[in-house]
């Protein structure tokens, strides 16, 4: 029994030092990857240190970007480490689960989304059409250039892939045709998702676009052709 108190009180000591070193950086909070066991935890609460465990692997990651601060491997040496820095950190409540909230961050305009839904099969088709409107706003910042929707771009397109069929001769117009009945599936598929009559509005694309400097297309919020551009 004494080799075992010996050996429990050397890992304490030895956890004792861990812990000093990670106070030494001057810090108020410690994330961890892993399970902060009793004793650190006491150590961290009484030099006032809030502790925080179990924390999800992309998730720190994504905290690491969000509050200025580097994600740290080894503890020895407290002025090669960047820290982090927010206003406040709380415990809240959505629903029935308890979430650490870092709010006043570095990165002001950092926020994290929260997607409830009354079935997983909600949830997911949520979660798609917020990545897709995310990944819209992220290619919108890297490059402002944008070009119309509603079908215009694929109406135009069609209308000068039809004049090459006509002037080609041969079997190769019939394959160029093909490619124009492709580029109008476009605005097509567009107008029965929308639960439009897609027969009609595209036939009366096709007359728009004989316009070259139309800027029509379907307009899924009316119902109607309308100027893609407005």
């Amino acid at each position: 029994m004494a080799k075992v108190a010996e050996i429990e009180t050397a890992e304490k000591e030895k956890m004792r030092k861990k812990v000093q070193r990670i106070i030494g950086h001057g810090i108020n909070c410690f994330v961890n990857r892993q399970l902060i066991y009793n004793f650190p935890e006491e150590l961290f609460a009484g030099a006032g240190i809030l502790a925080i465990e179990h924390a999800d692997f992309d998730g720190i990651e994504r905290l690491a970007l969000v509050t200025g601060g580097e994600i740290a491997s080894t503890f020895d040496n407290p002025e090669s480490v960047k820290l982090g820095h927010c206003k406040l950190i709380e415990e809240i409540m959505i629903g029935e689960d308890k979430l650490i909230h870092f709010s006043g961050v570095e990165m002001g305009q950092a926020c994290t989304i929260v997607l409830r839904g009354a079935s997983f099969h909600v949830l997911d088709e949520a979660e798609r059409s917020l990545h897709d409107a995310l990944c819209v706003l992220s290619q919108t910042v890297q490059d402002s250039r944008v070009i119309l929707g509603g079908g215009w771009p694929e109406m135009l397109m069609a209308k000068q892939v039809d004049e090459l069929a006509r002037r080609t001769p041969g079997k190769k117009s019939l394959a160029i045709d093909a490619f124009a009945l492709a580029l109008r599936a476009i605005p097509t598929i567009i107008a029965d998702n929308a639960g439009l009559d897609s027969a009609d509005l595209v036939a009366q694309l096709r007359a728009d676009h004989q316009d070259e400097d139309t800027k029509t297309g379907i307009d899924v919020i009316t119902g109607a052709v309308g100027n893609m551009k407005s």
